[in-house]
């Protein structure tokens, strides 16, 4: 058998995880400290802070939306990038998911919720979501993702700094 160090290759820099999320209100804790150990692991922990934020909001998206489990999908683009995507049995795709709406917050300044996924498309460099069709299992439902690499920690950054002001 050949057995080959870390220091003798080089890690690959497409990677992919899938975490299943039950039905759960600490749905999103767990799939930040998953993220953040995940991100740690592949020396991307200059994403955490922005990628923590987006992938709360869509598992917090699916646990409100949806009745039943979510999968929580990572995936490393190289090493300055990655895609977050949320599975949930629910299959309508909301605002401003569904590219009907404007990526921008029409949500009443009074509400109690309802901005989550606006963050998602104003700190994400990516997103988009789409109706899956029955698979062999008989799940179908949505997928909602998001994208982000190295400049999304700056921007998030800079937007908590002008919020704090």
């Amino acid at each position: 058998m050949v057995t080959v160090s870390p220091s003798e290759c080089e890690v690959s820099p497409t990677w992919a995880y899938a975490l299943q999320l039950p039905h759960d209100p600490r749905a999103a804790r767990i799939a930040r400290v998953t993220l953040r150990a995940v991100l740690a692991g592949h020396g991307m922990s200059q994403l955490q802070d922005s990628a923590k934020l987006l992938a709360s909001e869509l598992v917090t998206n699916a646990y409100q939306h949806s009745t039943g489990p979510a999968t929580l999908r990572l995936r490393g683009l190289g090493r300055r990038r990655l895609r977050v995507s949320v599975w949930d049995a629910n299959p309508h795709i909301p605002p401003p998911f569904d590219k009907r709406s404007s990526p921008h917050c029409p949500v009443p300044t009074e509400a109690d919720g309802g901005r989550g996924l606006f963050l998602v498309c104003h700190y994400a460099e990516a997103w988009g979501g789409y109706p899956l069709g029955d698979d062999l299992f008989g799940r179908g439902g949505k997928l909602l993702w998001c994208e982000i690499g190295s400049s999304a920690g700056e921007t998030l950054a800079t937007s908590l700094e002008a919020t704090v002001r």
